[in-house]
């Protein structure tokens, strides 16, 4: 993923698209910072790990943009997003995480709300990057009652 991240610098940087290369540049220094925090190379987990942090990050910022009156940083933050977007896998529709959950709890013999845990790591180690977790929370809280 690494790699694939560097060529894809690389080739902006030769179309010259500036938008894209300032955003592989903040991924890039993401990965970097996390892998000094870590003190080990990340793999693509982790990568994707990170990835979908920036995501988190760039939607929370897009809120507080617009709440404030700024579309213009919004659009900036979206522009952003969709770059990082194309490096992740395909998110889960609502549908499919419903039947994730629900397979995860038979999996985890979840009966109650106190089980809620055993679920989410079920969901983290089988679905990481490819759904939202504070969605599947919400559907496993429903679930579990």
């Amino acid at each position: 993923m690494r790699a694939k991240i560097s060529a894809d610098l690389k080739t902006a940087m030769k179309a010259g698209d500036k938008p894209k290369v300032a955003t592989l540049r903040l991924i890039n220094a993401a990965i970097q910072t996390a892998e000094i925090e870590t003190r080990k190379e990340l793999d693509d987990a982790g990568v994707l790990a990170v990835m979908t942090k920036m995501v988190k990050q760039r939607r929370d910022s897009i809120a507080q943009y617009t709440s404030g009156g700024r579309p213009d940083l919004a659009a900036t933050e979206q522009s952003e997003i969709d770059i990082i977007e194309a490096y992740l896998p395909k998110q889960m529709d609502e549908g499919a995480v419903a039947a994730a959950v629900a397979d995860a709890i038979k999996e985890a013999g979840a009966t109650s709300a106190k089980d809620m845990g055993k679920v989410m790591g079920v969901l983290k180690a089988k679905y990481a990057g490819q759904m939202d977790f504070q969605k599947a929370s919400a559907a496993v809280k429903a679930a579990l009652g």
